[in-house]
């Protein structure tokens, strides 16, 4: 058995099936980790983690995917790279991180679904405007997330947010600007 094979061994009570392959690719990314703690104090949203990122690169190296998966670290990401460019040893882990979304977004756990909903409505409305339009993205968000009570909730946000002028009601001039970059995008990630 090569290292490689070793790495990607799930534990006895790992419970799904993972794309083993992508899985081995993540911990590549993340395997000389020192464990500095480096990335998780350069992250700013590190305090809203239920995991903190050097935690989650660990738990992936003892191969404790249902752990990982479950977590939300990974989705409050905001690819901001400040780990990256702070890694003393110059880990990807900004990359490793939008890995575990796309694996947990193909992994068909309900939850990982629901969490993806936002970032796949939000990459469809930058595309769709040319910048994000925040009350469409989020009566598009409302509704495939099929909670009719989920608005209740954003109400008092949204109301403080339009008396601040912060919400804009009208559309953007810059509707369909960005479709020949999303294009040239989907056209490269295609290429094998």
């Amino acid at each position: 058995m090569n290292e490689r094979t070793e790495a990607v061994s799930l534990p006895a009570a790992a419970t799904i099936a993972v794309d083993i392959t992508a899985l081995a690719e993540i911990q590549d990314m993340v395997r000389a980790c020192m464990q500095c703690g480096t990335c998780s104090a350069s992250c700013p949203n590190a305090p809203a983690m239920d995991r903190t990122p050097r935690s989650l690169w660990r738990m992936l190296l003892l191969g404790l995917v249902d752990e990982v998966l479950e977590s939300r670290t990974f989705w409050l990401c905001s690819a901001c790279y400040s780990c990256t460019l702070r890694c003393p040893r110059g880990l990807p882990l900004t990359e490793a991180m939008a890995a575990l979304k796309r694996l947990a977004a193909t992994d068909g756990r309900a939850a990982d679904r629901k969490r993806g909903l936002f970032y796949e409505d939000f990459i469809r409305n930058v595309e769709k405007n040319g910048r994000v339009r925040e009350t469409e993205l989020m009566l598009h968000y409302f509704l495939d997330m099929r909670d009719p009570l989920l608005p209740l909730d954003y109400t008092p946000l949204g109301l403080k947010l339009l008396r601040k002028g912060k919400l804009r009601l009208g559309g953007s001039g810059q509707r369909g600007r960005l479709g020949p970059l999303f294009a040239k995008v989907r056209e490269m990630e295609a290429r094998p």
